[in-house]
């Protein structure tokens, strides 16, 4: 791991000060691993996790927070997300321990959002309220569809019953909570999608995040593709089903793929998108770390065994190029239906407005962006061709 005195010295960038910063949790493991999942996850064998190996996984988290430290220094966390992987098959007292472990290493900020993912299929009556008892102030639930063929399809091991009462567990135990659903499913039709739609809003949802399947390499999918996917046209028709539809309910949508109520926007995840910081710890999860002249990511051992057995945790780590800053910046922010400041730019990347001065004009002159010099900003048109834009800053 970089040492402070390395990462301090004089460089190219100036950034004036440094940018929020968050705390990620990796949790790999989970019961069944998706056919369209690309993520760090593990199946657990013999039918669940062990408290050795939960206890052992805590340590290792310990000991990578603890290692990290010097790097973070007395700079407050905004937000914490628990994801994976599948985080509720820990128990409510191993999140707790956790979340301990986390508040004796690091200033929490008032009000930090504390955000654990959970799946309906490691749902017990109670065990929401115990997260919520440990310390998490936000549920996201995995529910994916409530139609028990395609959740079948999508290898998922929980039933429609089971994510309608998850639904109502997280309800009653969350002020705020994600219902994370997908799309563009195998066969799936606008009136499927609307019937979706009509289950997911009856549980009036703080937010939801909408996820179009997308066949991804090094999946079960991507070898077995599954028939019947909708085609581009088809897929673009439901994204603005799913607009129309969470906008008369009251949600309105702030990112590419999120929908929320006044209040209730996910902290954790604008941060990333206005390319703030985040320290991430755990089997396979990266790093993003700003200091007065540099930009460092860093990723951990992505093997659980390995990473728990590793006495430094990061397995690899790199400062971010001047010439890719741009780039790495509009990937992230140009996803905000609002945009960002273009102070926000220069005081995330540390550059001067003539690094992406060129882009910019081009974007405006194509009507991909708003016209106010201050703001970077997708217009609708923008939105809709978002790939096409942020390749402009590549």
């Amino acid at each position: 791991m970089a040492d402070l005195a390395h990462l301090m010295r004089p460089g190219t960038l100036q950034l004036p000060a440094l940018p929020p910063l968050a705390l990620y949790v990796h949790l790999p493991w989970c019961l069944r691993k998706c056919p369209y999942c690309d993520f760090n996850s593990h199946e657990v064998r013999d039918g669940g996790l062990t408290s050795d190996t939960a206890q052992a996984y805590l340590a290792a988290l310990r000991d990578d927070l603890e290692a990290a430290l010097p790097l973070i220094w007395g700079r407050p966390v905004v937000s914490i997300f628990i994801g994976g992987g599948t985080p509720s098959l820990f128990d409510p007292a191993q999140i707790a321990q956790l979340l301990s472990d986390i508040r004796a290493r690091l200033p929490l900020e008032p009000g930090c959002e504390i955000t654990l993912e959970a799946n309906p299929g490691t749902f017990e009556r109670e065990r929401f309220k115990g997260f919520r008892e440990a310390g998490v102030t936000r549920l996201s639930v995995g529910v994916q569809s409530f139609d028990d063929a395609q959740l079948k399809a999508l290898g998922r091991v929980h039933s429609a019953t089971q994510a309608r009462e998850a639904l109502a567990e997280a309800a009653a135990a969350f002020e705020t909570f994600n219902l994370d659903l997908m799309y563009a499913l195998p066969g799936q039709t606008l009136e499927d999608l609307s019937r979706e739609l009509d289950t997911a809003l009856s549980f009036r949802p703080p937010h939801l995040s909408i996820y179009h399947l997308t066949i991804e390499p090094n999946t079960v999918f991507a070898t077995r593709t599954p028939a019947g996917l909708p085609d581009p046209d088809l897929a673009s028709d439901m994204l603005d089903l799913i607009t129309a539809r969470t906008g008369s309910a009251g949600l309105s949508r702030y990112e590419v793929s999120a929908y929320a109520r006044e209040g209730h926007r996910c902290a954790h995840n604008l941060n990333y998108w206005q390319f703030g910081d985040y320290l991430g710890i755990g089997a396979g999860a990266h790093s993003k770390l700003s200091f007065p002249h540099r930009v460092l990511r860093q990723v951990r051992w992505r093997e659980p065994a390995a990473y728990m057995g590793q006495a430094v945790k990061v397995s690899n780590e790199h400062e971010v190029a001047r010439k890719d800053l741009p780039f790495e910046f509009m990937l992230n922010a140009l996803r905000l239906k609002e945009g960002v400041t273009l102070t926000q730019f220069l005081e995330r990347t540390g550059l001067p407005p003539s690094s992406i001065a060129a882009g910019l004009a081009t974007a405006r002159g194509r009507g991909l962006l708003t016209p106010d010099p201050a703001r970077i900003q997708p217009t609708e048109r923008g939105f809709d061709f978002l790939s096409d834009l942020q390749q402009l800053f590549l």
